[in-house]
């Protein structure tokens, strides 16, 4: 009786040992992808910090429309940023600190099923000193064995009923505590997503907002400016045929008030006579 007592006292203590060896494995993973999780986020969270940057200083290099419209989208974007890293920060302190605990409360288990285990191998011990004494039969050592017996079954009997306390309290505590942790996680995203939606539909709006054609207006503008000929021009005074085009002049200063020019044609003229007069000079 005593030795079926025992081996169904080791059946339980594996039983359990396996039920804290499952959540020491478990946790363990779950704790170390939600912590990488939460790592990724926060660096999205930072490649989106320098999005808001590039685009801001972009913006201040173009026109008018579209710089505001890319301004107010950064601007929003950057707010996009914000719920973010309050996700990260809830993220952390709701998932994944709970998960990081549970190393501690396993190793608190262990420590447990460590005393069960003494108690149950000193009981073990005590009833195999019992069985041999018993094959000897002396009755004086025979009534000392029962006594270390009875006393060392009391022990373990009183260290299992603790243990079984314990193991029930951690399950239950376990599956309240996976419950919540992962219920956080998802009202977390939820809270985001549902910030990130309105958000993302404003960033949107005022992208939509830009007046194309207005800036487009601008930037044409910006290439005529007023103190030069527009194309129009330059095109019309192209297409004149060479008799009307105006012949180029060749201006110099008189010494009065008034500046003499003269065209090309007539200057080649005089030219022409100066030689002529020279060559006459020259027979004579």
């Amino acid at each position: 009786m005593l030795r079926r007592n025992l081996d169904d006292r080791d059946a339980q203590t594996k039983q359990l040992q396996d039920a804290v060896t499952n959540v020491e494995k478990h946790f363990g993973e779950l704790c170390q992808i939600f912590a990488a999780y939460v790592r990724k986020t926060a660096r999205l969270r930072d490649k989106a910090d320098l999005l808001v940057n590039e685009i801001n200083l972009y913006a201040s290099t173009e026109t008018p429309n579209l710089k505001q419209g890319l301004k107010d989208f950064a601007d929003e974007f950057a707010k996009l940023q914000d719920y973010r890293q309050a996700e990260v920060e809830r993220l952390e302190a709701k998932v994944v600190e709970p998960l990081k605990a549970y190393g501690t409360i396993v190793k608190m288990k262990r420590d447990d099923l460590k005393a069960t285990l003494t108690a149950r191998n000193r009981e073990a011990k005590q009833l195999s000193q019992l069985e041999r004494t018993r094959q000897r039969n002396p009755s004086d050592r025979h009534v000392i064995a029962e006594t270390e017996l009875q006393r060392a079954t009391i022990d373990a009997t009183r260290t299992t009923r603790h243990l079984e306390e314990t193991i029930d309290n951690f399950e239950k505590q376990k599956i309240k505590d996976i419950k919540n942790i992962l219920s956080e996680f998802i009202t977390i995203e939820m809270l985001f997503h549902g910030k990130a939606l309105e958000v993302l539909t404003a960033a949107y709006q005022n992208i939509q907002k830009i007046d194309e054609d207005e800036d487009l207006e601008v930037f044409r503008n910006s290439l005529y400016l007023s103190d030069y000929p527009s194309r129009l021009d330059i095109v019309r005074a192209n297409s004149k045929s060479p008799l009307q085009r105006p012949l180029s002049t060749k201006c110099t200063s008189g010494t009065g008030q008034v500046a003499t020019c003269r065209t090309k044609k007539d200057q080649h003229v005089e030219d022409e006579d100066d030689e002529e007069l020279d060559v006459t000079e020259d027979e004579n």
